[in-house]
């Protein structure tokens, strides 16, 4: 990508997000999902930011695609984990690990958004350990037929395809090793649900879905039989640092919220930005932004070095190393900063009607999903300790 292609398509998220903003506020204020959060996508053609050209995406580099994402972080956490459902986690492993028929079927119409997609790894019973999934699958004759139920899924019930993760009915040897589906949708056998009582992300959708005996056809096994685990692994590397982006923008938004609203409101004779408490929270939420911008942009270098040479497993090591760092931090980063905006706001802040209130709400999940503060703490010092010293297996 050169620079008059970065420069178009920062200016089309910037175009997108101007208008998106007002429909947002008010879909987040009802409670409702907003259906133009995709349709603006489609007019400005930002539905497949990273994806090469060849397969209808634009064709951004790591670091361009993530400034997308934090300029799309500001306008709520809810929008930003549609693209990073539908794009980081979605459209990336067909692109990663998918055959070139794969490619040609799904991204495309992935890009024109003719189909949104899904990532579906968690279940009621397992969330940070994949390996206590219960989903299987089995042969018959030219499709495999799916058996389970995926729970807490980004944009589940809008999903045409989704990549799902199973084990095999009946293991082929002592192993049990996961693989990976692209699924579509459509048919009687995948039921789903839209799971509304959530904190927050109002707006956007999450859902479950069951298949029962659902079929697949043999075709859309995705990468190797027993390679699941590892497209999974490699596909949250993506997913991680795409969760970091957004958690920026909210920083970002944070930030211009409190400076502006600072200055108006006077409290004791003058405006609030004037007493020094409140500086504090401003110089504490600026130092949180500056630091997760350069730790971003250091993961956004790792992972860009590993998706030029994706065979080399020494600079995957470090790519998911600098996205656990980034995602742990950054989001405890735009926890905190939606936290203080709040506190400078005070009553106007505990509110969905002001834009600090709604971070609040939202930013917390970014704790939680694809990977757990927890985990990435011991991602990182497995990262330090190597493997020998790993908390678990």
């Amino acid at each position: 990508m050169d620079a008059e292609q970065r420069e178009k398509l920062l200016a089309d998220v910037e175009a997108y997000c101007t208008e998106l903003r007002p429909i947002e506020e008010l879909c987040y204020i009802e409670h409702r999902r907003n259906e133009q959060t995709i349709e603006l996508a489609r007019k400005y053609d930002i539905l497949s930011m990273p994806i090469p050209t060849q397969y209808g995406g634009r064709g951004a580099d790591v670091p361009t695609y993530l400034k997308a994402l934090a300029r799309i972080g500001r306008e709520g956490t809810g929008v930003r984990t549609f693209f990073s459902g539908h794009v980081s986690i979605g459209q990336y492993p067909i692109w990663r690990y998918g055959n070139e028929q794969q490619r040609q079927h799904y991204l495309p119409k992935a890009a024109r958004g003719e189909i949104i997609l899904a990532f579906g790894l968690t279940e009621p019973d397992a969330g940070s350990n994949p390996r206590e999934l219960t989903t299987t699958y089995r042969r018959e004759g030219d499709h495999f037929l799916l058996n389970g139920v995926k729970y807490l899924i980004s944009n589940g019930t809008i999903a045409d395809v989704v990549i799902v993760f199973a084990y095999p009915e009946t293991p082929h040897d002592d192993q049990r090793r996961m693989s990976a589906f692209i699924v579509e949708t459509a048919g009687p056998t995948f039921e789903r649900e839209e799971l509304p009582s959530k904190l927050g992300m109002h707006s956007a959708d999450t859902g479950m879905f069951q298949m029962n005996d659902h079929p697949v056809p043999l075709h859309n096994m995705l990468g190797d039989e027993g390679h699941g685990f590892r497209i999974a692994m490699g596909t949250l590397v993506s997913g991680r640092l795409s969760v970091a982006a957004g958690c920026l923008g909210v920083i970002e938004d944070c930030l211009a919220e409190v400076l502006d609203y600072g200055k108006q409101r006077h409290q004791h004779g003058k405006p609030i930005a004037r007493h020094q408490l409140v500086q504090e929270h401003l110089a504490s939420i600026e130092l949180a932004r500056a630091a997760s911008e350069t730790i971003i942009d250091r993961a956004a270098e790792a992972k860009q070095r590993s998706d030029d040479a994706p065979d080399d497993r020494e600079l995957y090591s470090q790519a998911d190393a600098w996205a656990a760092k980034a995602k742990l931090f950054v989001s405890g980063a735009a926890w905190d900063a939606a936290d203080r905006a709040v506190q400078v706001f005070g009553g106007r802040g505990w509110s969905e009607l002001y834009r600090v209130g709604r971070h609040l709400q939202d930013v917390r999940v970014c704790r939680i999903y694809e990977g757990t503060d927890e985990i990435l703490k011991l991602k990182i010092a497995a990262s330090l300790l190597g493997k020998d010293y790993a908390a678990f297996q």
